[in-house]
């Protein structure tokens, strides 16, 4: 879970956030976040940042006129933790052409000190003035998703509808939360939003939708697997400079009927 405010600013600095290069090492991973996702733990605020980094490049990349922005967990921490959301605009990404925004969030109240219990995931649709909260324990987090729905309203000069998502995937343990965001922000970002018709309106909806928490911390083992393997063998070789030019490109989907679900 999250560690010392100090420290997570310091991590979330190390790179600019949504400018990912092919040929810069992913975000390292220590034995201890290692151990979150395989001993079936809580995952780190790291290991999540490694998702959302792979993500950026493996998938966000193929669609660059997508402005979509998965905001660090260190990054949505400050934002609810600081008084005035203005005062922290210059180490935000800037928002300014961003259609959504998907932010971790951790039920952690003291910055200063190890803690938290809890991770679930908002996705805010800026393009449409609403914030969806996804948590794996019914209503488990939302003072703190409402609390940084606020701050972005004041951040982005913008009211917010907050939509607690009632049909969320549940988990069956108290460990598995981190890992049901990570699937649930691959979810919604490649299967609503990347991937969605853009003439119709999208539904933000998981009914239904069952996550299988040990196939994601197997899947990302595998990633985090894949990417030790790419970079030995980046090292070993040169790799050209040009960018595969093929890449989707459209109009951001827009949400569908829950807004009706506002409370």
């Amino acid at each position: 879970m999250p560690g010392s405010f100090s420290r997570m600013i310091e991590k979330a600095g190390m790179r600019r956030l949504g400018d990912p290069s092919p040929d810069e090492p992913y975000l390292s991973l220590t034995r201890g976040d290692l151990d979150s996702i395989k001993s079936n733990d809580w995952l780190t605020d790291n290991a999540i940042a490694f998702w959302q980094e792979y993500l950026e490049r493996e998938e966000l990349t193929n669609f660059p006129k997508a402005s979509i922005v998965l905001l660090r967990p260190s990054m949505a921490y400050m934002l609810r933790q600081s008084a005035d959301p203005l005062a922290v605009k210059e180490a935000l990404p800037n928002f300014s052409r961003t259609t959504h925004i998907f932010l971790p969030i951790n039920d952690n109240s003291d910055a200063q000190a190890e803690g938290g219990s809890h991770w679930s995931l908002l996705l805010v649709s800026i393009i449409d003035g609403v914030s969806f909260h996804y948590s794996s324990m019914a209503g488990c987090n939302d003072r703190e998703a409402r609390s940084t729905t606020m701050k972005l309203e004041q951040l982005l000069g913008k009211r917010l509808r907050f939509i607690p998502m009632a049909d969320s995937p549940q988990q069956e343990n108290g460990s598995d939360c981190g890992v049901f965001v990570c699937v649930l922000m691959r979810h919604l970002l490649l299967k609503r939003l990347l991937r969605a018709d853009a003439s119709k309106k999208v539904s933000m909806s998981m009914r239904d939708a069952h996550i299988d928490a040990k196939d994601g911390r197997k899947t990302m083992l595998k990633v985090i697997e894949d990417r030790r393997i790419e970079g030995k063998r980046r090292s070993s070789r040169s790799h050209s400079p040009f960018r595969n030019p093929s890449a989707h490109s459209k109009s951001p989907p827009r949400i569908g009927d829950e807004q009706s679900q506002e409370r």
